[in-house]
């Protein structure tokens, strides 16, 4: 197992090098302190402050709402927990997609306010422009291909993206536009997997994979559902790793008898 004694921060530098050599790439969502020092101190690469904290922290159906401020506030918490691992931070809906001045104040905003590493952005070449300001500024940048829940209104659905031949030459241009652009890593969301491998083939910077086969120089789950806390989500891509939502419910159920029943506190626990 991995621990911050033995190995050096994580940087683009880094994934770059790990994209060389053939070494896989571990990135989580995380949005709190206590999480992400949790698994800042198990060996993960890449924390993701995903937008998708719209919907496992404020209980929206997308991620549309999550505001600026908010990525902020989240961001902060597990920069202060990370020790080793990088910090990517979603830039969310509405923050960058009008022109590249928003992009790039945008971006300044989260690395300034938060200590962030980099920040993410979806879409493909209509984003590159974006993406290229804000590289300029000294700020990394993450992409996104495939299914891309900011836009979900327009996609319609979450099903599998880039299933026919216009679409699977589309992404592979954007993802080459991407890296042309000067993003440092693409994630993959939800493509065949046979796609995924000829993305990553074709590029020079790494790829990170959900729902995208395992061909990727890396792969990310949402911390909430690997973690099996969510028992309503259940989508092909995901392993959970252990069922939280029935050991804590468990833990709660037997609180909620030893204080009822006057079994906590006992007197080794009382002053």
């Amino acid at each position: 197992m991995n621990t911050n004694t033995n190995r050096k921060k994580v940087t683009t530098k880094v994934l770059k090098e790990k994209k060389a050599t053939g070494e896989i790439i571990s990135m989580l969502t995380a949005y709190d302190y206590t999480f992400a020092k949790i698994f800042d101190r198990a060996g993960i690469d890449i924390l993701l402050v995903g937008d998708s904290a719209a919907n496992v922290f404020s209980g929206f159906s997308t991620t549309l709402p999550i505001t600026l401020e908010q990525m902020i506030y989240h961001a902060g918490a597990v920069v202060k927990a990370s020790e080793k691992s990088m910090v990517v931070v979603d830039l969310p809906f509405g923050s960058y997609q009008v022109n590249e001045n928003d992009a790039v104040y945008s971006a300044i905003r989260i690395v300034k306010e938060s200590g962030a590493n980099a920040v993410k952005m979806e879409g493909g070449e209509e984003i590159t422009a974006s993406v290229k300001k804000v590289v300029t500024t000294g700020i990394p940048v993450m992409g996104h291909l495939g299914l891309t829940p900011q836009s979900i209104n327009q996609l319609g659905s979450y099903e599998v993206q880039a299933t026919n031949q216009t679409a699977h030459d589309t992404l592979i241009k954007d993802a080459l536009l991407l890296q042309e652009a000067g993003c440092f890593a693409i994630v993959l969301e939800k493509i065949p997997a046979k796609l995924a491998k000829e993305v990553t083939g074709k590029l020079s910077i790494p790829t990170i994979g959900i729902g995208a086969g395992n061909e990727c120089d890396g792969q990310v789950l949402v911390m909430h559902d690997m973690l099996g806390l969510n028992p309503d989500f259940n989508p092909k891509f995901v392993r959970k790793y252990i069922d939280l939502n029935h050991l804590i419910s468990e833990a709660v159920s037997q609180y909620i008898f030893d204080v009822t029943h006057k079994i906590f506190p006992d007197n080794s626990e009382s002053y």
